[in-house]
């Protein structure tokens, strides 16, 4: 990249002399590059983050921007990240105060690394990050800000099929966020009685942000009610199970209100999506596309998951459907 058409500026520092005026620093964040009229842009690091000097983002004051810096004299004018190579260092930047709500944050590395620029686009409005044409000149101070990501409350649903994809995309739509909250409703990891649930868990703990936090729970309601960040609900399915195992719907001759006790808590849920103050994204299982079940509990499972994905569905500003790795919007 070159600063005003005198020296070059990438992650390792920078070609040549900058000309007075100008002074380049290496932070924990990346290059610094300030210019003779106070402008700040920051060639962001492709690594992973130090650990925090600020405190994070914790709580959205009512009519703020949601991701104000925590420390100003730390936040820049425009952040260059290579988002196909690390996305969440997005959300880190957030998160340390370093991208504010006036930092315009600019995609790059739309390369082989991403299947198309299209898709490269698609991500970038996600993270709120823009996307320069080949040879645009962009100014520092910016002059134009990329379109805000979505903001709280905001809710999403991603349904797939197994092995989808519905999970990975769920999670690189908040990498850019930098206070995250997956709600894991499966039943916590136990190496012991089950080592492939609990490698499977693992994986998805391993390829999550460290700084993101993971709370193991079936108490949606009260998730999404307390909740101003981000929310990442993995997934509605395993909590519809734990919702009917507790109702005893799963065994052979079923206490009399199971059914009302399912049914009352899937209109619970529907009722705190519909009304939470998060930015939430949901995953869930998409049923029905296949054979009838064979078994009773099969069929009751599809049903039920069935209607409780209609019910959040339409409630939710966006739904997508998630097939062998490739999103596509309902509408």
């Amino acid at each position: 990249m070159t600063v005003d058409d005198r020296f070059r500026v990438h992650e390792g520092g920078v070609v040549g002399s900058p000309p007075p005026g100008y002074s380049v620093t290496h932070t924990p964040d990346g290059v610094l590059v300030e210019g003779a009229d106070g402008g700040r842009l920051l060639y962001a690091r492709t690594g992973p983050s130090p650990l925090p000097g600020v405190p994070p983002v914790r709580a959205r004051p009512e009519g703020s921007s949601g991701f104000s810096s925590v420390r100003p004299e730390r936040q820049v004018d425009m952040a260059i990240v290579d988002v196909a190579q690390r996305p969440e260092t997005i959300g880190e930047l957030r998160r340390s105060g370093v991208v504010g709500a006036t930092t315009a944050v600019v995609a790059v590395g739309g390369d082989h690394r991403v299947r198309s620029p299209q898709e490269f686009a698609r991500r970038a409005r996600l993270w709120g990050a823009l996307v320069p044409g080949d040879g645009q000149v962009l100014s520092c101070p910016p002059t134009v800000w990329p379109r805000s990501r979505p903001p709280g409350p905001y809710r999403t649903l991603i349904t797939g099929g197994a092995r989808s994809g519905k999970s990975t995309e769920a999670e690189l739509r908040l990498m850019g966020e930098p206070q995250v909250l997956y709600a894991a409703t499966g039943p916590a990891p136990d190496p012991a009685k089950d080592p492939e649930w609990a490698e499977r868990v693992d994986r998805h703990v391993r390829r999550r942000p460290r700084w993101w936090d993971t709370e193991q729970t079936t108490d949606l309601v009260a998730v999404l009610g307390r909740s101003r960040g981000a929310v990442l609900v993995d997934c509605l399915g395993t909590w519809l199970a734990a919702v009917m195992d507790d109702a005893g719907l799963w065994e052979e001759s079923p206490p009399s209100d199971a059914e009302e006790r399912v049914e009352s808590a899937m209109r619970g849920l529907t009722e705190a999506w519909r009304t939470t103050r998060a930015y939430v994204v949901a995953v869930t299982n998409e049923v029905g596309s296949g054979v009838v079940p064979a078994t009773r509990a099969g069929r009751l499972f599809r049903d039920h998951l069935g209607r409780l994905n209609q019910w959040v569905g339409a409630e939710s500003e966006d739904v997508v459907l998630v097939a062998a790795g490739r999103v596509v919007e309902l509408t």
